[in-house]
């Protein structure tokens, strides 16, 4: 099931890319764009959990720096009944966190600086059980080849864009020339209109596992709403196109159509749901 998903997530958006290349350089385009796609795929693929790392600047968090978080996320492993992922720490003072890795047994858990300032135990618990859930379920594979793609398409179109202010590619009518604009537009749009419903989709399973695996979901319930809260009035300083993988949205200040396009599915929805897992 998560193999055909990442399958059709690859595949779909190898054509996007592909389209876009075309629109803006021809058939030389689309070749060129599908020896790219296909890169992306298979480099995500095999080093999602350092792309990640990278987009993010998390570092290793060691033992001893803290002992309390690797105990926690070891007893929940063994719940969860995976192996116990590296534990990483993201420069942020915003309360968040996100997981990575292509499988169980490459997997990552990162936190960053103001989590642990601002959850309790049960809270925190709850915040590490959802990341497990999302390896578990090999959500995270999936969700960095939807960032990285997401990514190297705003590049291409942002290429695009500087071709026709300065004279790259003449295009014979000006039918071409439309076509090359909404190409441009509509590629980037496309790739975050997928990203954002296999993520909303995947949070509220990764809700619902977690709570199971931490015991309940009160605790994750009360950390949703505090992070919440603290995102709502700082953004969080990350690449936007990682926005999807971590647990709140870094960015949920934003109103307007930004909330419209949320990664994320509605905070208080996802709140009702644990409420009601005992």
């Amino acid at each position: 099931m998560h193999r055909m998903k990442t399958f059709m997530l690859m595949f779909i958006l190898i054509l996007v890319f592909i389209f876009l290349g075309g629109a803006i350089a021809g058939e030389q385009g689309m070749i060129m764009a599908f020896i790219f796609a296909l890169v992306i795929n298979v480099l995500s693929y095999w080093h999602s959990d350092k792309i990640a790392i990278k987009m993010t600047k998390a570092r290793p968090l060691s033992e001893k720096e803290a002992p309390e978080i690797h105990e926690m996320v070891r007893k929940l492993s063994n719940k969860a009944r995976i192996p116990k992922p590296r534990v990483y720490i993201t420069p942020s003072n915003q309360p968040n966190a996100f997981a990575t890795g292509r499988n169980p047994d490459n997997g990552v858990v990162a936190v960053t600086e103001g989590i642990m300032g601002l959850l309790n135990k049960e809270e925190l618990e709850g915040v590490i059980a959802h990341e497990l859930a999302h390896i578990k379920n090999r959500d995270t594979l999936i969700s960095t080849i939807a960032a990285v793609m997401a990514g190297a398409l705003a590049f291409l179109a942002r290429m695009g864009r500087f071709q026709m202010l300065f004279g790259g590619r003449r295009r014979s009518n000006n039918k071409g020339a439309l076509i090359q604009i909404i190409a441009m537009v509509f590629a980037p749009l496309a790739a975050i209109i997928i990203r954002m419903a296999i993520s909303r989709s995947r949070e509220y399973l990764a809700d619902e596992e977690g709570a199971r695996i931490a015991g309940k979901g009160d605790g994750l319930a009360s950390a949703l709403q505090k992070m919440q809260n603290y995102a709502q009035n700082r953004e969080m300083k990350v690449n936007q196109a990682t926005s999807h993988m971590f647990i709140i949205n870094p960015f949920s200040g934003r109103g307007g159509i930004s909330k419209l396009f949320s990664s994320h599915p509605p905070t208080e929805e996802r709140i009702q749901k644990l409420r009601t897992i005992r």
